[in-house]
């Protein structure tokens, strides 16, 4: 396996090999992307629908069909963050979303085969750019490009996600080698790649240590998830989302699920290359929904990697200390991870006070509960050594 056949590369890992700030989009978006660039302040005027009914109507569909798919993946950014603020940017969610937003946003989902509303891609892989071009992908020199209402909280919070994608990177890349060292009976390879694999995530996990540093869990619960929600299995909007224009959907309420962190595609990336599996339960059977919303591309390599990885069965066969240890230390620091997680979704989510309908503290983003079924696939996780 080779990263770059996925999109993918050892320095950013599922991050974006272009950098948002750098995309020029043509001059027929010009209306969307000022208002994508004003929606702060669109937002705080307490009635950001009426600024963004007055949009265009706008028909991308030549664009979504034509243009470079780097560009497609910045206008998703644009047009996908707009869509959230029409929907939640206001005290009650909209029941329907008019078709200057609708049409086009269906149009560009449609060319790279995700759902028509913001997902993780949009808003983490494909939302940064380096301040400093000559200098690595981290946490002093990154910014997030597109926001919602703005601020230290909503910014530190995506820009943690940016750094754990670029440090998970080189995880990516020994994962591949590891596959042909599984092939290949190498233990003394597998062995090295592991031990590798074990300060790459020293680093994620310290990236993700991080969180708490300038992400309020407050000010999140508060100023930043209430615009990344989705519309399916959520109260304020029972019958899903109205795309008006949208003829294949006949007037009728699609229910797709929000952006979430569990869009990101290494956990199940690591799931895959070490054989780790979870039983049946809500969660597994959302974690497998939410596989069609990753782009393409990250589909494919986690499919192939769970496909072609047979690094578990060597593993246990080789019958080698060493190599016994350097795969059950990755196993545990995956676990690691999920326990930072966890604490993570009780104290920004689950320890706050419901702020009602749309936003609330049992469910997920995603749109399902989660507490519960987090302890559980990370105690599955850990139990899975060797």
């Amino acid at each position: 396996m080779q990263l770059s056949d996925y999109q993918m590369s050892a320095a950013r890992g599922f991050l974006s090999h272009f950098e948002l700030a750098d995309i020029e989009l043509p001059s027929i978006f010009a209306p969307l992307e000022d208002a994508a660039a004003n929606l702060s302040g669109l937002m705080s005027s307490g009635r950001v629908r009426h600024w963004l009914d007055q949009l265009p109507d706008i028909d991308l569909s030549q664009f979504a069909a034509e243009a470079d798919e780097d560009v497609v993946r910045a206008a998703m950014v644009r047009l996908s963050f707009l869509v959230q603020a029409y929907v939640w940017g206001e005290a009650d969610a909209a029941q329907s979303l008019p078709a200057n937003l609708a049409k086009p946003m269906v149009a560009v989902s449609d060319r790279l085969g995700q759902a028509p509303l913001l997902p993780y891609s949009a808003y983490v892989l494909d939302n940064w750019t380096r301040l400093d071009r000559a200098a690595p992908i981290a946490l002093d020199n990154i910014y997030m490009v597109q926001n919602f209402i703005g601020g230290d909280d909503e910014n530190w919070f995506v820009m943690v996600h940016v750094a754990i994608e670029a440090a998970a990177g080189q995880a990516l890349q020994l994962g591949c080698e590891l596959v042909d060292c599984a092939k290949n009976a190498d233990v003394a390879g597998a062995t090295q790649r592991l031990e590798k694999m074990a300060d790459v995530w020293v680093a994620i996990n310290a990236a993700f240590d991080r969180m708490p540093e300038r992400c309020d869990p407050y000010i999140y619960y508060h100023r930043v998830r209430p615009y990344i929600h989705g519309w399916a299995n959520n109260p304020a909007l029972p019958n899903g989302l109205v795309y008006q224009g949208v003829d294949r959907f006949g007037g009728k309420g699609q229910a797709f699920r929000g952006q979430t962190g569990s869009q990101s595609s290494i956990v199940p990336a690591m799931d895959a290359l070490f054989g780790v599996d979870h039983s049946a339960d809500p969660l597994r059977a959302f974690l497998d929904e939410l596989h069609q919303y990753r782009p393409v591309a990250h589909r494919r390599f986690i499919e192939d990697l769970r496909d072609q990885s047979t690094l578990r069965p060597f593993a246990i066969a080789a019958n080698d200390g060493a190599l016994k240890d350097a795969f059950n230390a990755i196993v545990e620091a995956v676990a690691r991870f999920r326990t930072r997680h966890l604490e993570y979704a009780a104290s920004y989510i689950n320890k706050q006070a419901s702020t009602g309908p749309g936003n609330d503290t049992d469910v997920g983003t995603g749109g399902t509960p989660f507490m519960k079924y987090l302890k559980k696939h990370r105690d599955e996780n850990r139990a899975q050594v060797i």
